[in-house]
C-alpha cells in the first residue's frame, strides 16, 4: 500500500497561541478557523474543511476525532471520512505572525476518492476467482456523518464471512462507491460497481440515491439491498429493503414522548425528500390514533444549513415536541441550532435517523433533550453486542467513529447476503434474492429475520441521548 503526506499551508497574522486558540471557533474566516469542534481536546469531534488536492470546490469536508494535541502547536485529527487516515495542524511561529500547515496521509483508497472526485476514471480491475460486492455508500456530503462507520464494519462483515470460507468457495472482495449525498453521481458510481463485476451492491444511502440507482440498474443482473431504515415500497425481484419503517418506529415512541414531553403537540420537521415525507405521513396516521396533534410542519432541502426562520416556526407553534427528520449533517446543524435558540427549553425532540455518530457532533449539551428510536444502539447489553464491539475496536482503534443502527445494518446485510448465496441452488442474483426472502441470523441487536422483500422482523429501542452515548430502553 502506497502512502503519500499532501501539505497546505497559510500564515496568520498574530500570535501562534491565538491562532491555536481559535481552531475549532467556526467563525468563517478560513479553513483554520472554521474547524468546528466544541473543544480542543483528546477524542473531541472535528469537522474541518481541508483547503487541499486541488478540489473544484477548494476544499474536503473531513469528519474525525483528535487523537493527539499539544498546546499551542500541534493537533492531530484520525478520521475515517471520506477516507481513513490523518491529519496534522502544526501552528508554528514565522516573524511576527504564525505559520499553519496541514500535513494528510492519503494512502491507495484515499487517493483512488480523490481521483475520482476529480473526474479522472480509476479502474477497479477484475480480480477472477472472488466474489465481488458492492458497498454504495455515503463518504461525502451530507450523509457522510451518519455512514461514518459503514465501511469499516463492511470490511469487518467481509473479513469474517471469508474466515467462514467465503461464498461458494470465493473470498467475497468489497468495492466501494461513494454517492456523495448526490443521486446523480450515486447512480454513476453504482453503475460502477456493476461494471467492476459486482453481484450485489449494498445500498447505505439516503433513499433519494437507492431509489434513483435502483430505478436506473433495471437492467442489470445484480441484486441491490438497502439496509438501512426507509419507506419500503420497492421490494421485489432484484430489490430488498430491509431496515427500520417509519409508521413502526413512530408507534413505538409516540406514547413514551408524549409522557416524557408532558403534552401532545408535534411539530413535523425534515428534509425536503421521499423519506422524511413518508415519515411525516405517517406520523399524522400514529399521533391521531394517540391523541397527539400537528401544529406545524416544515421542510429544507439536502445541505441546509440556517434553520432560523424553521426553527422560529417552531417556536410560535407551541409545540411539545419536535419530529425531526433531517439526516446526517442536516440534523447536526438543525438541532445545534435549536439548542442555541431555545428550543430544548420549550420542547424535546424525536430523531428516527438520530445515531451514535450523529448525537457525538451535535455535541452533549446540544444533544440533552433529544430522542432516537432504531433497531441497535451501542448500548445495547448482551454478549454478542459485546463481542462485536470488541473485535471493531480491536481492528479500527480508539478513534475510531461510533457503531450505529445505519453502520451495524450493512455489517448485518452483508452476513444476510453471505447465508443467501451459499444456499441458493444456481449461482445467480434471482436464486440469492429468493433465499434471502426467508433469511435470518442473530446479530448484535438481537434475531433479525427476513420475510419477503420489504420487511424484516427485529426489536425497536427508544434511546435518550445523554453525555458519551444513550440510555435506551426497549420499545417494541
Amino acid at each position: 500500500m502506497s502512502q503519500l503526506a499532501l501539505t497546505a499551508e497559510q500564515h496568520v497574522d498574530a500570535p501562534p497561541a491565538a491562532v491555536f486558540a481559535l481552531f475549532g471557533a467556526g467563525t468563517g474566516a478560513g479553513w483554520l478557523f472554521d474547524a468546528v469542534c466544541d473543544r480542543v481536546a483528546l477524542g473531541a469531534v472535528v469537522t474541518l474543511q481541508a483547503p487541499m488536492f486541488g478540489m473544484a470546490a477548494g476544499a474536503v469536508e473531513i469528519l474525525g476525532l483528535i487523537s493527539a494535541v499539544r498546546s499551542p502547536s500541534r493537533i492531530e485529527i484520525r478520521h475515517d471520512q471520506p477516507w481513513r487516515g490523518r491529519l496534522r495542524v502544526h501552528v508554528d511561529p514565522d516573524g511576527s505572525g504564525t505559520r499553519v500547515r496541514l500535513i494528510a496521509d492519503l494512502d491507495d483508497a484515499g487517493l483512488h476518492w480523490l481521483m475520482r472526485r476529480r473526474g479522472f476514471s480509476v479502474p477497479d480491475g477484475r480480480v477472477e476467482g472472488t466474489h465481488p460486492v458492492g458497498l454504495l455508500t455515503s463518504k461525502s456530503g451530507s450523509a457522510s456523518v451518519f455512514a461514518s462507520a459503514t465501511e469499516n464494519l463492511a470490511a469487518m462483515a467481509v473479513e469474517e464471512i471469508n474466515a467462514e470460507g467465503g461464498i461458494r468457495g470465493k473470498p467475497v472482495r468489497l468495492i466501494v462507491g461513494d454517492d456523495a449525498t448526490d443521486p446523480r453521481l450515486g447512480t454513476i458510481e453504482a453503475w460502477r460497481l456493476v461494471h467492476a463485476g459486482c453481484r450485489a451492491i449494498m445500498a447505505s444511502t439516503t433513499s433519494a440515491t437507492f431509489t434513483r440507482a435502483a430505478r436506473d440498474l433495471r437492467g442489470a443482473d445484480v441484486l441491490m439491498v438497502q439496509p438501512v431504515m426507509n419507506e419500503g415500497g420497492m421490494g421485489g425481484g432484484l430489490r430488498v429493503q430491509l431496515g427500520e419503517r417509519p409508521e413502526r418506529q413512530l408507534r413505538a415512541a409516540a406514547a413514551p414522548m408524549m409522557e416524557v414531553a408532558g403534552g401532545r403537540r408535534w411539530f413535523l420537521a425534515g428534509n425536503d425528500y421521499v423519506w422524511p415525507q413518508v415519515v411525516h405521513s405517517a406520523a399524522r396516521r400514529v399521533l391521531a390514533d394517540h391523541g397527539g396533534t400537528v401544529v406545524g410542519e416544515g421542510f429544507a432541502p439536502l445541505g441546509t444549513r440556517d434553520f432560523a426562520p424553521l426553527i422560529e416556526n417552531v417556536l410560535r407553534s407551541g409545540a411539545d415536541i419536535v419530529l425531526s427528520s433531517f439526516v446526517g449533517a442536516d440534523l447536526v446543524h438543525f438541532e445545534r441550532q435549536c439548542h442555541a435558540m431555545g428550543v430544548r427549553e420549550r420542547c424535546r425532540s424525536l430523531a428516527l435517523a438520530l445515531d451514535e455518530p450523529t448525537r457525538e457532533r451535535i455535541g452533549d449539551d446540544a444533544a440533552s433533550g433529544m430522542w432516537g428510536v432504531s433497531g441497535y444502539f451501542e448500548q445495547l447489553p448482551g454478549d454478542l453486542n459485546e463481542a462485536f464491539l470488541r473485535r471493531y475496536r480491536a481492528a479500527y482503534g480508539a478513534f475510531a467513529p461510533p457503531v450505529s443502527s445505519i453502520s451495524e445494518s450493512v455489517y448485518e446485510a452483508l452476513h444476510l447476503y453471505a447465508i443467501a448465496a451459499r444456499r441458493a441452488a444456481d449461482d445467480d442474483a434471482v436464486a440469492t434474492a429468493r433465499e434471502l426472502h426467508t433469511s435470518h441470523k442473530a446479530f448484535p441487536r438481537g434475531m433479525v429475520s427476513v420475510v419477503g422483500p420489504e420487511t424484516m422482523q427485529q426489536r425497536l429501542f427508544l434511546a435518550e441521548a445523554t453525555p458519551g452515548g444513550f440510555l435506551v430502553s426497549r420499545a417494541g
